[in-house]
């Protein structure tokens, strides 16, 4: 391990990638302390954690995302989620239009740059909104429980408005959000590692001291009592948090190879003869993105039902589709199944692979060249596709359903849980490949000496 740490401080490209990275992701944890002007922070975590309850519901989890910067109304709050959504509306854009995709087939690097900026003007239009709604939750809470709100900000109003907190708390939020999309996209172009994956690392992995303390509370060792938490219930989350490991690396890293063979060429005077080589397809080829687009995207109509009010239908629908509920598992089960498969048929392309097999002299033993071919492509990836939707799936829900079963706090379970780890376990896995990308061109033998990353 410190052998490989001296390989990549010894290469000054990858040592000035790794330095920007972490310079990038601790200006990105700062705004998650400073609340937005005018607002009581500590006041504001007290009232908000205590209007979630025990139970899992949506703040929570959106609390676990932020790394805390919701429950204390910083300039971060609204995190990247806005700008995922953003992304997620855009690849469906592309999908149906047929002229976007047209575009993107004729000119994709025009068409990358045009998808870029659209995502972000959306990611502004969202953000607007969603901090609107913010900031209406936050003058409900301050009519509650004075003293989340300056006074002073809630004396300027307009027709009962208070127009000059709204204008401070959506101007505040908008940026906040278009600085953490913009340090995304600087980690992705200059840094290593998926930009916005990492932002959302760090903010899961930000409250794990909280989440190790809450356990310790739990548990109620100052104490002869039984506490909260057993330590049979721990001993069993902590089963499911290693299963959950090893399930995601086996089925990110899970590969089917489909044999190749080439036929015998001459070039010049000699005659080559045919090799044998294979295609890695990826039983799971969208990695951890259906985890965080499903999440994203159930946290935008769960967040305006919240925000809105019970009473309303809106928030009557919403508080069926909150977390924990059986609505919930079953949307969040299928987006993920529905994800797996966008995002693999966006990215893979069968008839490329085909035509470079044709043009290269390789085929697939037993299956024609051509059309049959693609086809046949297509039919494995469907099939390793469902499969690996469906473990991926399992892997989300189980914390949540064992915690349910077991009457653990919600807190916990959300870190320790699916979505929380697949993610993080997910974008390590792909961090640590780029690093050893890095390292191979060097001519280094990789990062660990052990256990390699299959694929290489």
């Amino acid at each position: 391990m410190f052998n490989g740490l001296r390989k990549v401080l010894a290469i000054p490209e990858l040592k000035a990638k790794i330095t920007f990275t972490l310079i990038m992701l601790v200006l990105c944890r700062i705004g998650a302390y400073i609340p937005v002007p005018g607002i009581n922070g500590d006041a504001a975590v007290t009232l908000v954690r205590n209007a979630t309850g025990g139970g899992q519901n949506l703040f929570q989890l959106m609390d676990v995302f932020s790394g805390g910067a919701f429950a204390h109304m910083t300039i971060i709050a609204l995190g990247v989620m806005p700008y995922i959504s953003a992304s997620i509306i855009m690849q469906l854009v592309v999908a149906l239009v047929p002229s976007m995709q047209r575009e993107m087939r004729e000119n994709q690097d025009a068409g990358r740059r045009k998808l870029g900026r659209l995502t972000r003007y959306l990611t502004v239009a969202l953000a607007i909104f969603q901090s609107g709604l913010f900031a209406k939750y936050a003058v409900q809470l301050n009519a509650g429980s004075p003293g989340i709100i300056v006074s002073e900000i809630m004396d300027a109003q307009i027709a009962g408005v208070p127009w000059l907190f709204f204008l401070i708390v959506i101007s505040t939020m908008t940026a906040g959000t278009i600085l953490l999309m913009w340090i995304g996209e600087q980690i992705t172009e200059k840094g290593i590692g998926n930009g916005i994956s990492l932002v959302i690392t760090v903010g899961i992995l930000s409250s794990l001291p909280s989440t190790l303390g809450s356990v310790i509370r739990q548990l109620n060792l100052d104490s002869q009592e039984t506490g909260q938490l057993s330590f049979s219930s721990l001993v069993v989350l902590s089963g499911v948090f290693v299963c959950i490991i090893i399930g995601t690396i086996l089925i990110i890293q899970g590969q089917r190879k489909i044999p190749l063979q080439y036929a015998r060429r001459v070039i010049g005077r000699h005659e080559t003869q045919g090799g044998s080589a294979y295609i890695p397809l990826k039983i799971n080829y969208a990695g951890v993105i259906p985890v965080i687009f499903a999440s994203s995207l159930l946290m935008f109509p769960a967040t305006i039902g919240q925000f809105v009010g019970r009473g309303s239908w809106v928030g009557q629908v919403a508080n069926m589709i909150s977390p924990g509920t059986i609505f919930y598992t079953i949307f969040y089960v299928l987006l993920i199944i529905f994800f797996t498969y966008f995002w693999t048929a966006t990215q893979f392309h069968p008839e490329q692979i085909t035509s470079d097999m044709k043009k290269s002299g390789a085929f697939i033993p037993g299956v024609k060249q051509g059309k049959p071919t693609q086809d046949y492509l297509e039919a494995t990836m469907n099939r390793i596709t469902f499969a690996g939707a469906i473990f991926l799936a399992s892997i989300a829900i189980l914390p949540t359903v064992v915690g349910k079963i077991l009457g653990v706090d919600a807190s916990i379970t959300y870190f320790f849980g699916g979505t929380s780890l697949l993610i993080l376990v997910g974008v390590v896995l792909d961090t640590s490949k780029q690093v050893e990308s890095h390292l191979l061109m060097k001519r280094y033998d990789g990062f660990m000496k052990r256990g390699r990353l299959r694929g290489r």
